[in-house]
């Protein structure tokens, strides 16, 4: 990373090339040429800030106009005369439709979450309303879940998927060895 103390002839120069109208990306390839720096288009506008250098007219004027599109081109931007027409009214966002959960066949035991112990399934009960407490299942969990096994198929495995899946077990065979 380069040092940000510039030497004095070295930002004199940017001044001077900077009142010639040369954008930041030019000066910093005739400092680098002059003096056998690495400075960088960022280097020199960074440099050009702190001391007080505003950007160059060139670069403020260098933005070609938009210009107008013919429909039969078919880019979908809009013509000059296009802009006057009033703007669609924003639509409004649709209520969000009531999920309906799904549910296991299982009692909870519902403990608050300081009964729970280590191997207890932390499936949430309640919370629904303002005031509702919190409550946890409490049943044993399954090993590497945090959730008791009905709850833990419940979580994992969507509806549409468990009437798909077949019945039997998996076996998967090797095509190609790497």
């Amino acid at each position: 990373m380069q040092s940000t103390d510039w030497p004095d002839h070295h930002s004199r120069m940017l001044c001077e090339l900077h009142a010639k109208g040369l954008s930041y990306a030019e000066i910093a390839r005739t400092l680098n040429a002059q003096f056998g720096t690495a400075y960088t288009r960022n280097a020199t506008l960074g440099r050009g800030k702190r001391i007080g250098l505003a950007t160059p007219a060139a670069a403020k004027t260098s933005r070609p106009e938009p210009r107008a599109m013919s429909a039969a081109s078919g880019t979908g931007r809009r013509s000059p005369e296009a802009a006057t027409w009033p703007a669609a009214p924003p639509r409004s966002p649709k209520p969000a439709r009531r999920v309906e959960l799904r549910s296991v066949g299982i009692s909870p035991r519902l403990l608050a979450f300081d009964q729970l112990g280590p191997d207890d399934c932390r499936y949430p009960y309640g919370g629904n309303r303002d005031g509702d407490p919190i409550t946890f299942c409490g049943h044993p969990r399954q090993a590497g879940s945090c959730y008791c096994t009905p709850h833990h198929q419940l979580t994992r495995t969507p509806p549409e998927e468990t009437a798909i899946r077949p019945a039997g077990p998996l076996i998967l065979r090797l095509v190609a060895a790497a």
